[in-house]
């Protein structure tokens, strides 16, 4: 099919009977995306390939959806079950209308008709029947929906009624805006068909681990400002609803570009980049709500931005970066300089033995790798007396995860880690371990002691917890974010560059990193590729060498080549 093609069933699947009709994604989606999926004149615009990570991402979706489906079955039974069968969307709504007539306690794969009032389309997992009659979604996810603690509201499996929850004291609500939005969403259309259950709203959430159905109530103010989660709904559908109509009806669009997060895997990146790029608008150095007040202030530009005086009063208060190096960003941004320093010298800590540490994870389903570099700056001497030869060396499990066999290769690094830091210890030598961006490392780590405590050479969380507390354990990306103003993003695959290192793999990133992994371990069901296994070895040892490199180059007199930010 054509790129117009596309676009123009795209466009006949939005619009029914003259009314534009979004499903429950549009509320969460950028609003110049939604105004570009539903413009006739951006049918032939520049799109960017289907990417195949995220593709892949819907395929494990529906998969897991199946798995739990069949699992649900067999713990309620049979004849409480009714699964609406696949057909046109016509007779998916049907079916799923007449189940609810016939009083079905759950109806899968349901699919209700078109509010075509309200504009509001799309189908739900499970539609689950209140006992005072009348029903509740429930969406099936591929991430986790709860962590350790205490606070949510939770039912068995077995027994997915929200009259049957308590409060869970061993798992607390993980952040998702994404879940409660959509169970508005369905709750709005339930309601539309007079279908809703009676009383206070609820949708229900079965994540990955499958263990328990997490409820939220809807109609309880939790979102900043005191609003509930069905007054946000409501707000952004709105205004989504209001984008999308001016775009159908090409009329004077009520968004614009703007560089966000969501940019990096949205398909109109192209056009939206190249629009951004043309007119040099601010959000290509300042993001999200900054540049919005920037424009706001009639800062529109980098241009203009970058003419500021840095030491000046603001024309805006900025929350995300101080203003004059936002006014540095610009200037560097205009000159193609990718980095600059805002010091003459960075206090980058160094200690006599070092070790850089990569970890490599699939999705929500764990840690897979442990990637360890160890140097000893202080000479061959030092690394004779640890008894512990340098270089790289990897902790890794290729069974397919979710496994146990995660908790011996974690219990394996954890154990080499422990002994190399007590044989510092022993040798008054100092020891300090590096990673870019803790947040990945210090979940994994955490969540590994949690998962797997009490298997043999797993630690404890306190453990671990201390070690990530200490001055042992280095973020270089909170080094680089506090000493660096980064114009084209902060990521380790563009700042290793600046300072001398190249990754072997020109399709080295996270994201292909996924799909080498299903090869490796025969996810799909294929055998294993285990050249696959060799490129993620080799991947993971060139991450923790472009540690290395930064950290070292940060150290050396090359750094002065770096355009300091108060010489702009």
């Amino acid at each position: 099919m054509s790129l117009s093609g596309a676009v123009s069933t795209l466009l006949s699947v939005a619009v029914i009977a003259g009314r534009v009709v979004l499903d429950a994604a549009a509320v969460v989606r950028c609003r110049r995306r939604v105004h570009l999926d539903h413009d006739p004149a951006a049918a032939d615009a520049p799109r960017a390939a289907p990417d195949p990570v995220l593709e892949q991402r819907r395929t494990d979706t529906l998969a897991h959806q199946d798995v739990v489906g069949r699992r649900l079955v067999e713990l309620i039974g049979s004849p409480r079950w009714l699964a609406v069968p696949p057909g046109t969307a016509h007779e998916r709504q049907r079916a799923t209308m007449d189940a609810m007539a016939a009083r079905a306690d759950f109806i899968w794969n349901a699919m209700l008709p078109p509010d075509l009032q309200a504009g509001r389309g799309g189908d739900v997992d499970l539609l689950v029947r209140a006992k005072r009659g009348g029903y509740r979604p429930l969406i099936v996810v591929r991430h986790r929906v709860s962590d350790p603690g205490s606070g949510a509201l939770t039912s068995a499996l077995a027994e997915p009624y929200v009259e049957r929850a308590q409060v869970d004291q061993s798992r607390r609500y993980r952040n998702h805006p994404r879940d409660q939005l959509r169970l508005a969403h369905l709750t709005r259309m339930l309601q539309a068909v007079g279908r809703a259950a009676r009383g206070p709203a609820f949708g229900a959430v079965i994540g990955m681990d499958a263990d328990v159905v997490l409820w939220y109530e809807l109609s309880v103010p939790t979102w900043p400002g005191g609003r509930t989660t069905l007054a946000e709904y409501d707000a952004r559908f709105s205004d989504r609803l209001a984008v999308a109509t001016a775009a159908v009806n090409q009329a004077p669009a009520l968004a614009s570009a703007s560089q966000i997060t969501e940019c990096r895997h949205c398909v109109w990146w192209p056009t939206c980049e190249a629009d951004l790029t043309a007119r040099s608008d601010v959000s290509l150095v300042l993001r999200g709500e900054e540049a919005a007040a920037m424009r706001a202030a009639g800062v529109a530009t980098v241009v203009e931005l970058a003419a500021l005086e840095p030491t000046a009063e603001p024309p805006v208060v900025l929350h995300g970066v101080p203003f004059a190096h936002a006014v540095a960003l610009a200037r560097a941004w205009l000159r193609g300089l990718p980095v600059v320093r805002r010091v003459a010298s960075v206090p980058m800590p160094r200690a006599d033995v070092e070790v850089d540490i990569d970890m490599e994870s699939f999705g929500e389903s764990g840690a897979y790798l442990w990637g360890c570099l160890l140097s000893v700056p202080s000479g061959p001497s030092v690394a004779e007396l640890l008894g512990e030869p340098t270089g790289y060396r990897a902790f890794v499990t290729w069974q397919p995860l979710p496994t146990v066999d995660e908790a011996r290769s974690f219990a394996q690094f954890w154990g080499w880690l422990t002994a190399l830091r007590g044989r510092c210890r022993q040798h008054g030598l100092s020891f300090a371990a590096y990673c870019y961006n803790e947040q990945a490392e210090n979940r994994w780590l955490l969540a590994s002691a949690d998962r797997f405590g009490g298997q043999p050479g797993v630690p404890g969380r306190a453990e671990v917890a201390e070690f990530v507390a200490s001055e042992q354990w280095i973020d270089l990306f909170a080094v680089v974010s506090e000493w660096f103003l980064c114009a084209h993003g902060k990521g380790l695959k563009r700042i290793a560059p600046v300072a001398g290192f190249t990754w072997a793999d020109p399709e080295a990133g996270g994201e292909n990193s996924m799909r080498w992994y299903r090869d490796a371990v025969g996810l799909d069901g294929q055998p294993p590729v285990l050249a696959q296994r060799e490129r993620l070895l080799r991947y993971n040892a060139d991450d923790v060498h472009a540690t290395r490199t930064l950290r070292e180059w940060m150290c050396s007199p090359k750094l002065a080549e770096i355009p300091l930010a108060s010489d702009l």
